[in-house]
């Protein structure tokens, strides 16, 4: 069975948290950071950021918006 917090979906603004959310499943968890982008990519300084939690409680970072590699 999947961990129900295996993958931690964060909102920030300016730095400061303003929405997580939490999904045992990747797919959902990639249709939800998808989604996010279209809600609140309007907001002043936003970054969202999707990881993924080992076993070890290690968190990975998936996929971030924006992308600071571009």
């Amino acid at each position: 069975m999947d961990d129900p917090e295996s993958y931690h979906l964060t909102l920030t603004s300016d730095g400061t948290v303003v929405m997580q959310g939490w999904w045992p499943a990747r797919s959902t968890a990639e249709r939800k950071f998808l989604s996010w982008i279209g809600s609140y990519s309007a907001i002043a300084d936003a970054r969202i950021v999707l990881t993924e939690q080992d076993d070890d409680g290690t968190e990975r970072v998936l996929q971030q918006w924006p992308n600071d590699d571009a």
